[in-house]
């Protein structure tokens, strides 16, 4: 069976016993404080089991992209390693919010598996929870039990202690036992040898977990303790990769057509063959998962950067380009050119990789680019570390600035180093490692307690779009210890006019006021498992009285002025630059906004200027808002809006429409875009590859920013002394200053061609070679073309030049081809070596190299030394 037609028979078993079929949620996490990534099903459902929302459907099932990299679910090193861990795969899930328990839950599994697919019973095992003695004083998950004993012999059930058998979102939160079921895929010969039952949860590739049925009936409160739930749920995740591997008879999920495809195209751009050696397999199957990882990551959103969820996503895509360079023998881009099999093989089932699939290419592409040009730059710098080393054993401390500062893998140090015959001092690279991740858990280490909930109910809903203040109550609140901010508390109100940080706007500052005028300050407003939080650094006195909710509304005001301004400008990018152009993300506060756009060029200043007009022109027209709330998706869709990429939408949508262009969008505008008063762009670089942003400013900070740039314009003239045309004056002096240059450069020829007659002179001979050692007053290029034309006249030349400019130090050395080849004489090395005493380091081809450095005075140093490469 095909692994689309398992997916598809997986979700059309569940849609017969009444379940709704939703879409997988982005696999990138925007609205959770807690995860950068889904990592799990049940994940966009938190907030149906804590209670949070109601939900439209009791009974659901999907596929969920899912991504296990850090935190508690880190499989990460083990990809590759062996055949059933992955980074990014696929989960099965199908859930009751309040509705059926343990009963169906198991018998669904069973009915699934051994009828519809037909996997024999005598394959599966079947794990209940035994209870634990703790705190929680848990007993044996006896109901599960007796159900399982009506479908299976007692000796294919398995107790599990709680590491395996009772499931938990987190330190905090839903939490209960669960029933996973195994598969026992061994040979007849291998089962005879060893029981099945003691292989379980003992990481044998051939006796694995393929579906875990969690009963979510407890809540984990923050001091440990656990309270039942209001309501009882189930949670069920199966792997899709484990599944297809016992549905296709296969030993390794990397066998069966969810990643062969990959496997071929890999063989084929590399040249090399999957089962020929360990090495080369190991490498092949951590660039078949982290190709899926990676493309999944950029269509849903989030590219690769050096903070965050993008940290994480740089980091997966550089060990597969390790892997590749190290042993796979590849030294150029080539995982890109995967995207096209990925995006054919999973398009139809995600047709986000085949929408998005020229942006994935293009971004992974420069990112392979970047990352090869770090591995030849720490292969140099490794280079003089190990020259430094006395001894055999290299310095742990180098080794991790290396690995810190210029991003060069440590295991590819260490590979390198025991090839040379060297050992890494390990214990003080992990002291360095520990260091850091010490640094950077205390920066941001959160503690939440648990919430107070005052007994009224938690409707929560938004009336900002409508009101600015509100009066409220408090439904719940909780303290919060952070280290980076200290002790906070979150509030949930009834209901309330301060828009929660999300879509790229932030969230709303303010106060709320007691009917006594004590003032509680709000000094940011987020949303957490569809709750709405105001954090605030005290709590009102009264907490259950009337309170009036009142936002800052000069703030919001330039916010909304901001957020207008990226729709205007999303549709002048399209008007000006083409309907390709995407939204890739958005910032917007009330100081400016900041818009990434998908578009592979470089804007013009042409083209910037007709963005700005467009803009400006949409805010001259006073245009009103247009705005439908409640709608579904299909419906917004139906009428043209545009939905954005890697963004979840709920139930009910809200479009907004200046002019001819309509957007999703819950974040909060202008009612008419006079009140933008102006648009002005700052700046429009590069993010990525295919990815451009625009940076710009609107209203007051326009105002400040003309009045600062007609300061500035009057200085100039001052100086210029030309106040009627100060560019004139300018163009003058550029002109001015073009003409000394040229007359500066024939100086310097002229310099040069007489210091090459003295230098000549002063050439000796050491050993049968010519060699010079000397400091001149010329800079970088003039040293450049003096060497070559000594060299010109010496055939055994070995010249090492050294010059001070500006306060540092340079070093070049030259060396005759003939003596590179017959000697072993390496520029590079020499510059390499000799620049400790300048305080510096350079490099650069055998026959011609420069150094720099911060010490002049070690200069003389290095000119002395030269000599001893010749002794």
């Amino acid at each position: 069976m095909k692994s689309q037609e398992i997916r598809s028979k997986y979700l059309e078993f569940f849609q017969s016993k009444s379940h709704e079929i939703v879409a997988s949620a982005p696999m990138v996490i925007k609205d959770d404080p807690t995860l950068m990534f889904t990592n799990a099903g049940m994940n966009q459902f938190k907030e149906y089991f804590l209670g949070n929302t109601v939900p439209k459907h009791n009974r659901v099932t999907d596929t969920q992209k899912c991504l296990r990299v850090s935190g508690k679910h880190n499989d990460l090193e083990e990809v590759g390693m062996d055949t059933y861990h992955h980074t990014m795969f696929e989960m099965l899930g199908n859930w009751s919010f309040g509705d059926y328990f343990k009963t169906e839950a198991i018998h669904f599994a069973w009915e699934l598996l051994t009828e519809v697919f037909k996997v024999k019973k005598d394959l599966l095992y079947v794990s209940v929870f035994e209870g634990s003695s703790d705190n929680d004083n848990l007993g044996l998950d006896q109901e599960a039990y007796d159900l399982w004993k009506e479908i299976v012999p007692e000796e294919r059930i398995i107790y599990g202690d709680k590491k395996d058998n009772f499931w938990e979102m987190g330190d905090q939160g839903p939490c209960g036992p669960c029933s996973e079921i195994h598969v026992d895929l061994r040979t007849e010969e291998e089962k005879a040898a060893v029981p099945g039952r003691d292989l379980v949860n003992a990481d044998h590739p051939q006796v694995v977990e393929i579906w875990n049925l969690v009963f979510m009936e407890f809540n984990r409160k923050a001091d440990g303790s656990l309270e039942k739930l209001p309501a009882q749920h189930v949670d069920t995740g199966m792997g899709f990769e484990r599944l297809c591997m016992v549905l296709q008879d296969k030993k390794s999920n990397y066998d069966t057509d969810v990643f062969t495809p990959l496997i071929s195209s890999i063989e084929k751009v590399t040249s090399s063959t999957y089962g020929e050696s360990e090495k080369t397999d190991i490498a092949i199957r951590v660039v078949a998962d982290h190709i899926r990882a990676v493309a999944f990551s950029i269509a849903d959103g989030q590219l690769p950067s050096n903070t965050g969820a993008g940290y994480v996503i740089r980091r997966i895509l550089r060990r597969a380009i390790r892997y590749g360079f190290t042993f796979l023998n590849i030294k150029e881009p080539f995982i890109y050119k995967l995207v096209a099999t990925l995006s054919n093989q999973m398009g139809e089932a995600f047709p986000e990789l085949k929408s998005q699939k020229s942006l994935i290419e293009n971004v992974i592409r420069e990112e392979e680019q970047s990352f090869l040009r770090t591995l030849d730059q720490g292969l140099i710098l490794l280079e003089k570390i190990i020259d430094e080393t006395e001894g055999e054993v290299v310095s742990g401390k180098k080794a991790f600035e290396l690995f810190d500062t210029f991003g060069f893998p440590i295991d590819l140090t260490a590979l390198i180093l025991r090839e040379r015959g060297y050992s890494l001092d390990e214990n003080e690279f992990n002291a360095e490692l520990k260091q850091q991740k010490d640094r950077s858990r205390a920066a941001s280490v959160v503690t939440a307690g648990d919430w107070t909930v005052r007994g009224k109910e938690d409707v929560n809903p938004f009336v900002g779009y409508d009101l600015v203040e509100s009066p409220v109550e408090i439904t719940r609140y909780r303290k919060v210890d952070s280290k980076k901010d200290g002790q906070l508390f979150q509030i949930v109100l009834n209901k309330t006019p301060f828009y929660p940080e999300g879509g790229g706007q932030v969230g709303d500052k303010g106060f709320l006021l007691s009917l006594d005028a004590e003032k509680i300050g709000v000094i940011d407003t987020k949303k957490e498992n569809n709750l709405i939080i105001h954090f605030t650094k005290t709590l009102p006195k009264d907490l259950s009285g009337l309170l009036m909710a009142k936002v800052d509304t000069t703030k919001r005001r330039r916010t909304e002025a901001n957020h207008t301004a990226t729709h205007l400008l999303h549709q002048a990018l399209r008007h000006v630059l083409g309907i390709h152009v995407e939204q890739k993300g958005s910032m917007v506060n009330h100081d400016h906004l900041r818009f990434d756009f998908s578009h592979f060029s470089k804007l013009t200043s042409e083209e910037l200027t007709k963005v700005e007009h467009f803009v400006n022109s949409r805010i001259q027209e006073q245009i009103k808002l247009n705005e439908q709330r409640d709608l579904t998706y299909d419906e917004a869709i139906g009428q043209g809006a545009i939905a954005l990429f890697g963004e979840k939408y709920g139930d009910s949508v809200r479009a907004i429409k200046f002019g001819n262009s309509m957007e999703l969008c819950g974040g909060t505008h202008v009612n008419n875009t006079a009140e933008i008063w102006y648009f002005k762009i700052t700046s429009e670089g590069a993010v990525a590859a295919g990815i451009r942003r625009i940076e710009a400013i609107t209203g007051d900070a326009v105002k400040r920013y003309f009045t600062e740039q007609t300061s500035v314009l009057s200085e100039i003239s001052a100086e210029l002394k030309n106040t009627n045309n100060p560019i004139k004056a300018i163009q003058n002096i550029q002109e001015e200053n073009a003409n000394l240059k040229k007359q500066l450069d024939v100086l310097l020829r002229e310099k040069a061609k007489d210091l090459k007659g003295e230098l000549q002179k002063e050439i000796t001979e050491i050993n049968g070679i010519s060699f010079l050692a000397k400091k001149v007053d010329l800079d970088a290029g003039g040293i450049k073309d003096l060497a070559f034309q000594l060299g010109e006249n010496n055939d055994n030349l070995f010249l090492l030049l050294g010059a001070e400019n500006d306060g540092k130090a340079l070093l070049s050395c030259f060396i005759s081809k003939e003596l590179v080849k017959q000697k072993n004489l390496d520029a590079g090395k020499v510059v390499r070596e000799l620049g400790k005493y300048i305080q510096g380091g350079g490099g650069g081809q055998a026959f011609f190299a420069t150094a720099g450095g911060k010490n002049p005075q070690g200069i003389a140093e290095a000119l002395e030394n030269a000599k001893s490469f010749l002794e």
